[in-house]
């Protein structure tokens, strides 16, 4: 990534995305390439370039996350991330009501 990007700066990723298509957000083929990769190495490399400081990748990882949760409700987003539910019905229905304001937007 760093070589590539040495002579070719990378370009903004519109926020907040407008589509799951991370090219229909201004990123490169290259770069969208480049991060479509296995869930837990995507996840690794999100470390590396917060560690490392390099935020266009930063930038580029998260967009790819974000990418992956964009347009699913809350059951989808747990299956894609294996994400277990610990919330009782009532904990979830209380959640869900605290919350609305951001399913309505």
């Amino acid at each position: 990534y760093c070589k590539y990007h040495k002579d070719n700066a990378p370009e903004e990723i519109q926020k907040p995305l407008k589509s799951t298509n991370l090219i229909e957000c201004g990123v490169s083929e290259w770069d969208a390439e480049y991060v479509n990769i296995e869930q837990e190495v995507l996840f690794e490399l999100i470390l590396a370039a917060n560690y490392l400081d390099i935020k266009s990748l930063l930038d580029l990882t998260c967009a790819k996350v974000a990418s992956m949760i964009k347009g699913k409700n809350t059951e989808e987003v747990r299956k894609q991330f294996n994400i277990v539910n610990d919330f009782t019905p009532e904990e979830e229905a209380q959640v869900r009501e605290e919350n609305r304001w951001c399913e309505d937007a």
